[in-house]
């Protein structure tokens, strides 16, 4: 009898061993694949354990509490941390008690405003998009890395940023730098000075060519045709640019009402290039710039079958002659 009591507490010691141990170390979290724990800056022990449930990754905090002083978790640290499935109680305390935080993979495409990039950057982070905003306008944080309000967007190239959620907006900005100073290497800046051009000008002169076509073989002629009329003197006249002037990006028709518009982005009423960029400028473009070939081209008008190719040419007649052909197309389209 005294043998079958004996076995009779083991066996209840066993079951309430692997109960605790199925607690802590089983696949215990009520959590999809890919799902995030989000820990704001400044939380508290009790904000952690109210997202969790808030966020139903836990039913409860008796358990979390209790793992949480067996590992010694006591300090908070802010971010972003993904929650897999079958992940352990135990496993995520020393998850959060460690920071070990999953990074934002941001990814830039093509941004046209500096509004657009602090949305981008509030969306995606814990900053929001007003702190953003007020360090992209703020000339003395853009001074230290040679940078303006009106030039800061040259800095955003097109790529995939690993960042921590809870970066502040300065920190974010160091990245963008980090890349953009790995891109321009030396060889790069001297094929700019051999054009007589800074990054910077390259980078404002890419993002045009970027708004004006989708065509990656029509790129570098337009880049010489640009390049031609800087060194002649001759305005610009992009059309992109007074879209920009006027912040009305769907503008399908640029008429002359459009070129009166009075701004330093009017490159119709202005020699020379804009102030700055006027989208992130693409890897590809920059280099079609610094990689322009030399031709006599002055002029460029897009093809009257829609193909998205553009037709140059080096005598204003010519180009007046394939301009008609395009505006009539246009007409006929009902183009507005």
């Amino acid at each position: 009898m005294k043998k079958k009591i004996i076995f009779g507490i083991l066996a209840i010691l066993i079951l309430i061993a692997g109960f605790f141990a199925w607690k802590f170390f089983g696949s215990t979290l009520a959590a999809e694949e890919g799902k995030y724990l989000y820990i704001k800056t400044g939380s508290s022990m009790n904000d952690v354990q109210n997202e969790l449930r808030k966020s139903k990754f836990i039913h409860g905090t008796v358990w979390f509490r209790m793992v949480s002083k067996m590992v010694g978790y006591k300090n908070v640290r802010p971010g972003r941390y993904k929650i897999t499935r079958g992940m352990s109680l135990a496993k995520l305390v020393r998850m959060l008690k460690n920071g070990q935080q999953t990074p934002v993979s941001f990814v830039i495409t093509k941004i046209r405003t500096k509004e657009g990039l602090a949305q981008k950057i509030g969306n995606s982070f814990e900053c929001d998009s007003e702190k953003v905003i007020k360090y992209l306008n703020n000339s003395d944080t853009l001074k230290p890395y040679g940078l303006d309000t009106n030039t800061v967007m040259a800095a955003a190239l097109p790529l995939t940023y690993e960042i921590r959620w809870n970066t502040t907006p300065g920190k974010i900005f160091d990245q963008f730098m980090t890349a953009y100073n790995n891109f321009w290497k030396d060889a790069r800046k001297e094929k700019a000075a051999s054009l007589g051009l800074t990054p910077l000008e390259v980078s404002t002169l890419a993002s045009i060519i970027d708004e004006e076509t989708n065509s990656a073989k029509d790129r570098p002629d337009i880049a010489s045709v640009y390049l031609n009329r800087i060194a002649r003197g001759i305005p610009l006249q992009a059309d992109p640019t007074v879209k920009f002037a006027l912040k009305n990006f769907e503008l399908r028709r640029v008429l002359e009402g459009h070129l009166k518009v009075e701004s330093p982005y009017n490159t119709y009423q202005n020699k020379g290039l804009p102030p700055g960029p006027i989208c992130t400028p693409s890897l590809e473009t920059i280099d079609a710039v610094l990689n322009a070939p030399k031709t006599d081209y002055l002029y460029f008008v897009a093809n009257s079958d829609f193909s998205g190719t553009h037709i140059f040419t080096a005598k204003y007649e010519d180009h007046l002659k394939y301009a008609r052909l395009y505006q009539q197309e246009l007409n006929k389209r009902n183009v507005k």
